[in-house]
């Protein structure tokens, strides 16, 4: 038997794992009797297997820009801007956000269905799929692109841990800690991004050492970046098996699944996600690519200077201002937070162009670092705003039709857990929509301009729908009065 933190009677085992019948984590001695314990242990074994999924969503980020000197022609030209490269790039790049975007539904109903711990298994195994399909096609150099296409895509399945892993994690914190404990998950996986753009581009380097710097010796080197990842994967999966709970309260009582699809709030936060996740993890698949053929130089100044080295820190600042988005919006409010960030990234993307413009890569960089980490901020802050706003419409509906309110806010935390699949879905396509204009406006226009104008508007209008629905007070007391005391 298991050693567990809580008490062995909330505890039963079935051949399919081990599912937890009770769990009150709003109950302060139940918390504080071992389910505290309880579910920081999941949530450690969580966020190591989402930061792989990360990790191997946004391989292809850095792989893309040594796959020309690797000898593949469909990427040659790229470090000089050759436009056709840059746009097959971006392509290849996109794909795993567009695959990673549309599993996030699927992934998040999955919870229920299998529960946490042997989806995390399954999920964390099927990471094995596009790196060992990497490592096979990257070593035959007359690969056509449309195979690295769909590798691509494949690698989206990273892209889908991130739902299930939020939606399983959601359920174990109580109301207070949602927004630290949420932001911790995300945050440890987004640092996936960061690690890869860090450790990938030093691996390739490491390689073409060993070999040579040839062809030949950058696919050695990518080979060897890929495979990295395989014992960890390995590791998570073990980790999951042994140490991970399932909830059984996590179960879906067969509407709230429909209650948050035909609700508003979810399709208008899904659209604030769009904003700051879309622009996280656009902008971080981007950044290498962008780095790449707006400075090309960069990749004279030295071993820590190269191009992926740098990218790395863009992901890395807006990984660890997610956490602090979601501590802020514990104790503020997170719709002024998230608020603050749309008026504060549309700034940010005109600097972007102001240092294009004059060729300046120090603002640039910092032009940039300023997006990644108020894109981070606005993660924390819009995932703390939907368990807030489900629970507030759960205890209105439950005091204007005398529903009891310990069954209200059990299907408001289902609610908001399916609620969170759609909002990841929606914000990651976001990413893709992101690059696709990225990418659409180098081809048509000759430079990007047209794409961070769109940004710019997209950010505002963002900023004036946070408002309109959550901190306009005529709004808070004529249509959903238990927001304006929540806390939102």
């Amino acid at each position: 038997m298991a050693t567990v933190e809580a008490p062995e009677s909330t505890f039963r085992y079935q051949q399919r794992g081990r599912w937890i019948d009770h769990w009150e984590p709003d109950n302060n001695e139940f918390w504080e009797n071992g389910g505290q314990q309880t579910a920081r242990k999941n949530l450690i074994f969580s966020v190591f297997a989402e930061n792989l999924g990360f990790s191997i969503w946004v391989l292809w980020a850095s792989v893309v820009t040594v796959m020309g000197s690797a000898g593949f022609d469909f990427l040659a030209g790229l470090g000089k801007g050759n436009p056709t490269a840059v746009s097959n790039a971006l392509l290849l790049t996109s794909m795993p956000t567009l695959v990673g975007a549309a599993l996030r539904i699927p992934y998040t109903f999955a919870i229920p269905r299998f529960g946490g711990r042997a989806f995390t298994i399954f999920s964390a195994g099927m990471l094995l799929i596009p790196t060992l399909g990497l490592v096979w096609f990257i070593n035959e150099p007359h690969t056509p692109m449309w195979v690295f296409v769909v590798l691509a895509a494949l690698a989206g399945v990273g892209g889908g841990n991130f739902s299930s892993s939020m939606a399983n994690i959601n359920f174990f914190y109580p109301e207070g800690k949602k927004g630290t404990a949420l932001g911790i998950n995300a945050a440890g996986g987004n640092l996936g991004v960061a690690q890869t753009q860090l450790f990938v581009p030093l691996i390739i380097t490491l390689g073409t050492q060993i070999m040579a710097k040839d062809a030949g010796g950058y696919r050695f080197g990518i080979t060897l970046s890929v495979l990295v990842w395989i014992p960890f994967i390995l590791i998570a999966m073990v980790g999951a098996l042994r140490y991970m709970d399932s909830l059984s309260g996590a179960k879906s009582d067969g509407t709230s699944y429909k209650l948050a699809l035909v609700n508003p709030h979810t399709w208008v936060m899904a659209v604030l996600y769009v904003g700051t996740f879309g622009s996280f993890i656009g902008y971080s698949f981007a950044f290498p690519t962008l780095l790449k053929a707006n400075f090309p130089d960069l990749a004279k100044i030295g071993w820590m200077g190269t191009l992926g080295n740098l990218a790395f820190l863009g992901a890395l600042v807006g990984s660890m201002s997610r956490p602090f988005g979601g501590w802020v919006s514990d104790r503020l409010s997170g719709a002024k937070i998230t608020l603050y960030v749309f008026a504060g990234m549309a700034v940010a993307t005109l600097l972007i162009m102001a240092s294009l413009s004059a060729k300046s890569f120090p603002l640039f960089l910092i032009s940039f670092l300023l997006l990644f980490a108020l894109s981070g901020v606005g993660n924390g802050s819009t995932y703390r705003m939907i368990p807030m706003i489900f629970t507030a419409e759960a205890r209105r509906r439950a005091s204007e039709t005398g529903q009891d309110i310990s069954a209200a806010l059990t299907s408001a935390k289902r609610q908001a857990g399916a609620a969170i699949g759609v909002i990841g879905a929606v914000g990651a396509a976001g990413g893709w929509v992101l690059q696709q204009a990225l990418r659409l406006s180098g081809l048509h226009y000759g430079n990007m301009n047209p794409a961070f104008w769109g940004y710019v508007v997209a950010y505002l209008a963002m900023g004036g729908l946070t408002w309109w629905f959550y901190l306009r007070s005529s709004f808070a007391t004529s249509r959903a009065p238990s927001l304006a005391h929540a806390n939102v």
